[in-house]
């Protein structure tokens, strides 16, 4: 699932997505105000939404995916977030692992939109600050009751896949646990700057190999 207003996760796994929570949320809130409504008659508001609903959700052959997106204009995110909140509820079941990409904040864990989550997974840059962003997650995710079974901080870009050592103090000072390191790789850098999928990295890619050890270590 992609909860982040800024969705871009379709892209880095090479899949198209028709609509969005949000999208579906704008529709229905200018159903009221058009003459031709996007709503059959005879159903009801609720009923269309969830319809639509459905059809958020990209299958593809080796996972499925669904979009959170924004709304338009001015306004917070607490409706669409609420949207989220349900359809995590409501596919959560259907699945053995389910994993949510959460905006770089505190907003998603603060607002309850995670009912239950085994491993908490950090991602942060090589540098002080962006550890000590993921320490305060942590704490949040103690206070909130969240109660993973786990939780892990993964360094990102870190140059030849070393963390330098201010930044592993800083790793301890926060009491965080250090899973993975991922290199930093031109390969991404350019698979990015022409579109392609990050998905598909070669399988000797020094990015995909560290991946790949950390989950081995998780057992997931």
């Amino acid at each position: 699932m992609d909860a982040d207003a800024n969705s871009n996760l379709n892209e880095v796994m090479g899949v198209d997505v028709e609509m969005t929570l949000g999208e579906i949320r704008e529709t229905v809130e200018r159903s009221a105000d058009q003459k031709v409504s996007p709503i059959p008659a005879g159903m009801s508001k609720q009923d269309f939404m969830e319809l639509m609903f459905s059809r958020c959700l990209v299958e593809d052959d080796d996972f499925d995916l669904l979009v959170m997106g924004r709304t338009q204009g001015k306004g917070c995110y607490c409706y669409v977030n609420g949207l989220l909140q349900t359809q995590v509820a409501r596919l959560t079941p259907n699945y053995p692992y389910v994993i949510v990409d959460n905006e770089a904040g505190l907003e998603h864990i603060s607002r309850g939109i995670l009912p239950k989550v085994d491993y908490l997974l950090l991602v942060s840059d090589c540098s002080r600050r962006g550890v000590q962003a993921a320490g305060r997650i942590a704490q949040l995710s103690r206070e909130v009751g969240l109660s993973p079974v786990r939780t892990g901080l993964i360094i990102n870009r870190a140059p030849q896949g070393k963390v330098n050592e201010g930044t592993m103090e800083e790793v301890h000072n926060q009491g965080l646990e250090l899973i993975g390191v991922v290199p930093h790789n031109d390969t991404v850098y350019e698979y990015d700057c022409e579109g392609t999928p990050t998905i598909n990295l070669p399988s000797d890619s020094p990015v995909r190999e560290a991946v790949w050890k950390f989950m081995d270590e998780l057992k997931v």
